[in-house]
């Protein structure tokens, strides 16, 4: 029904909310007109208002489900596992530089000029990889073999024999490696050397060795050695030896035997690789421990 005349048409400026806008427009067509612009920015914000309140419940009981709890227990393990990793890497940091002195050292002895082996020293100890040369004369009668190696698949010894030197001194020279076919001096007379040799070589301090836990024991009665045991050779071979050993170098025999040039001096250094091995576990343990702390927070 239309408003009569001269009555004026009921005001809609105690509505708020749309539903009641939209009722009062059903009953009272005129109400349209009048609502102005100000009305409808005035309602926007009262419905962004109504939305922000009704949502923040929802939004506040999310972001309390992404706490992160990793519990008591699983932190303690953790820190414990932690503070072991750090320190064996750490460990094999302290290991690298030590392993690079002593290879630094190693290289400064082996780059210095050969000497002549003395006949006493007040530390052989510190003759250990020095290149050296020893002069006197070879007793083949006390020829020795030592420890089982392969060279190119063939399984051999190698040969260690005295040298009677001009003081009367005593010296294993390790000449090198046979195989076990020609492990009997009959077998290779022509590297069988007579009269007065100089041999050039490196030392190797054997006054302190051990044997490990899986070398087979020495068979003094065969002339069979695994390890050197300087007291048992020498009651074995009647003589007072140098507690060191010279290995020869490689100047060929003739016949070709003892093949000489066996010495190991390289040192391996892995302790970088070990360090970065561990701190990276340690690195590892961080990231699953955050996880783990972050999954069981969102499950309480």
């Amino acid at each position: 029904m239309a408003a009569r005349a001269g009555t004026a048409a009921p005001s809609c400026d105690h509505l708020s909310s749309g539903p009641s806008i939209r009722a009062c427009r059903r009953l009272n067509p005129g109400c349209a007109s009048q609502i102005g612009a100000g009305d409808l920015s005035a309602l926007k914000e009262s419905l962004r208002a109504a939305w922000s309140e009704a949502g923040a419940p929802r939004d506040a009981g999310r972001v309390g489900r992404r706490r992160f709890a990793p519990g008591l227990w699983p932190t303690v393990a953790v820190f414990l596992a932690l503070l072991t990793l750090l320190a064996l890497g750490t460990w094999q940091v302290e290991r690298l530089a030590w392993k690079r002195d002593l290879i630094a050292a190693r290289e400064a002895q082996l780059a210095a000029p050969a000497e002549l082996l003395p006949a006493s020293a007040q530390d052989w100890r510190s003759w250990d990889f020095r290149r050296v040369i020893a002069r006197g004369e070879f007793r083949h009668d006390l020829e020795q073999l030592f420890g089982v190696t392969a060279i190119d698949g063939r399984y051999g010894h190698h040969v260690l024999t005295p040298l009677i030197r001009r003081n009367g001194a005593a010296v294993l020279i390790d000449r090198g490696w046979v195989p076990a076919d020609k492990a009997h001096p009959a077998a290779r007379r022509a590297g069988q050397l007579e009269g007065p040799v100089e041999i050039s070589g490196i030392a190797r301090y054997r006054g302190a060795e051990r044997a490990g836990w899986f070398t087979p024991d020495n068979r003094p009665a065969q002339n069979t050695w695994y390890w050197y045991d300087l007291p048992a050779l020498e009651a074995a071979l009647g003589l007072e030896l140098l507690p060191v050993v010279v290995e020869a170098d490689a100047t060929p025999n003739p016949g070709g035997l003892p093949i000489g040039g066996r010495t190991r001096t390289e040192l391996p250094n892995n302790h970088l690789q070990y360090a970065i091995t561990w701190y990276g576990l340690a690195a590892g343990l961080v990231l699953v421990w955050i996880s783990f702390g972050l999954a069981r927070g969102r499950q309480q």
